[in-house]
Parts: structure tokens; C-alpha cells; sequence
């Protein structure tokens, strides 16, 4: 797990104090939609596949995960949007949702009990900032979810797929300090990878 967690916090510059706005006033929101599809579907490489994960960092004092399973299932893959059932050992409550609406991509965490009923904290997240590639993007919380959770931490959520797809890395950061990350294992070879930018 070290070795893993070595891998990801190279890559994890991507959505802490780095993840500043970029200075070239010139990208243009097209370009960012389309850097943001390219993210969308190489997600949806994985369409249909499950990959198990484990805690890799847990800041002290936080409740850990270490000695849960995790578990991945990318289950639906559209242009728009790729839904992500996300399992806890037996807690099947959670999926991550990647929608790609007008103001951009959103990432949104949907919890909902087995019969359906939605548990009072759900659909938290936020859109994607300018700052992402097709392998990795950055979710500062938004209006939604800061009025939701109604506490003055500034929240962000990255997600991130190594240049070669071997891993895929979900962080949570406060402040932009990292206090949690997940890695999971890809363990297939995968061709076609999209890719607009690094």
C-alpha cells in the first residue's frame, strides 16, 4: 500500500495548493468541456469492471479505513455520464456520479439506503475547475453541498486515473490539505486511452 499511495501522491499535486487557476486567461470553455469529456470517457474504459481498493492515507485523527474492503463497480457509462457503485464490506449505500452538464463536469456522491431512500446527506460534490486533464480532475464543493453540510470547510474532491490506467486514486481534500485517499488497482491492459492533455 506505501508503494501505491507513494505513486498517487506524486500525481496528487493535481488538486491541492497546485490545483491554482491557470494564468492563460486563453482557455477557452470549450476547450475545458472537451479536456473534461476526454476525463468522462476514459472513465468509461473502464465500463462494466470492478477493482477493489484500500485506504492509502487517512489524516490522524479522522476515522479510518484501512481495514475495510473497497470495492469500485463502474456500472454505467453514457456520453454524459458515468455512474460508479461504490461498496464499503457490506455498505452498497454509496455510487459517484461523473455528469456532464451545461456548466461543465460534476461529481456528486449519491447515498441511498437498498430500498431506494436517499439518506438526508446526499449528492454532495461539485464541478470540475480548470485545472484538470483527461487523467485527473479537481471538484471544489459547491453552493449545494456547502449549504448541505453547513460547516466552513472548503472541500474538494480529486479524482485520478495514472497515464497508463493502472490506477485510479479518489483524494478529499480540506483546505486544500489531503485528510483521506482510496487507490484501486486496475489490473487490465487497456488500449484506445483518450487523451486531450496531461
Amino acid at each position: 500500500l506505501s508503494i501505491l499511495f507513494l505513486v498517487a501522491t506524486l500525481l496528487l499535486c493535481s488538486c491541492g495548493q497546485s490545483s491554482k487557476k491557470k494564468d492563460d486567461s486563453s482557455i477557452s470553455n470549450d476547450k475545458i468541456i472537451q479536456v473534461q469529456q476526454e476525463f468522462l470517457n476514459n472513465l468509461s474504459l473502464l465500463c462494466g469492471m470492478s477493482f477493489e481498493g484500500h485506504e492509502t492515507f487517512s489524516k490522524d485523527g479522522r476515522d479510518s479505513w484501512v481495514d475495510k474492503k473497497m470495492v469500485m463497480n463502474v456500472k454505467t457509462c453514457e456520453n454524459d455520464k458515468v455512474l460508479i457503485p461504490f461498496y464499503i464490506d457490506e455498505d452498497s449505500s454509496r455510487t459517484w456520479m461523473f455528469l456532464l452538464e451545461d456548466k461543465g463536469l460534476r461529481f456528486r456522491h449519491n447515498h441511498v439506503d437498498s430500498d431506494g431512500t436517499p439518506h438526508e446527506i446526499t449528492l454532495y460534490g461539485g464541478y470540475a475547475d480548470d485545472t484538470g486533464s483527461a487523467f485527473r480532475q479537481c471538484f471544489p464543493s459547491d453552493n449545494y453541498t456547502n449549504q448541505l453540510l453547513a460547516d466552513s470547510i472548503q472541500r474538494k474532491w480529486g479524482v485520478i486515473l495514472a497515464d497508463d490506467m493502472s490506477l485510479l486514486s479518489y483524494q478529499l481534500f480540506f483546505f486544500d490539505e489531503l485528510v483521506f485517499q482510496a487507490d484501486f488497482v486496475i489490473t487490465l491492459s487497456l488500449i484506445h486511452i483518450s487523451e486531450h492533455t496531461r
